[in-house]
């Protein structure tokens, strides 16, 4: 598995969090940033990441930003992305059972460093179902294809 992460400015603390936590799980990523304190806007970093993801040079994609909402919006405008907003572990392991979402989001005004640790572990090692999954997800696939 490859993960791509990024952030924002507000994500920068906790994407280190998370960086940590795959390189604990021997799980191969890259950290495309942002590397400052000074304010950027996320979807400089949201959009070609999740084009990585869509373009299957990554399988998954973890954006940080200081809700989460930005990198969410953003990724979802990339065709082929199913971008997830989780602050829990049941939408974690949820989101990658039923939906197969390929891009976690996640906020760090919102939660912690120990919970976002769990929420990425959980969301990058929990498998996707399938089954009658499938029928709804290849509905989002078709819709977006039109």
């Amino acid at each position: 598995m490859k993960v791509i992460l990024a952030s924002d400015h507000g994500g920068v603390n906790l994407r280190q969090e998370v960086a940590d936590m795959l390189a604990q799980l021997n799980i191969d990523f890259e950290d495309i940033g942002c590397d400052c304190e000074g304010s950027v806007d996320y979807p400089d970093y949201a959009f070609p990441a999740a084009e990585r993801v869509a373009d299957g040079e990554f399988d998954k994609g973890i954006f940080i930003c200081g809700t989460g909402i930005g990198m969410s919006i953003s990724a979802n405008k990339v065709k082929g992305i199913r971008a997830a907003l989780v602050h829990d572990l049941f939408t974690a392991k949820a989101t990658r059972q039923h939906n197969d979402s390929n891009v976690l989001c996640m906020g760090e005004r919102v939660i912690g460093p120990g919970l976002a640790r769990e929420i990425a572990e959980t969301w990058v090692t929990t498998e996707y179902e399938g089954g009658r999954h499938a029928t709804r997800v290849g509905k989002i696939a078709e819709y977006e294809n039109k």
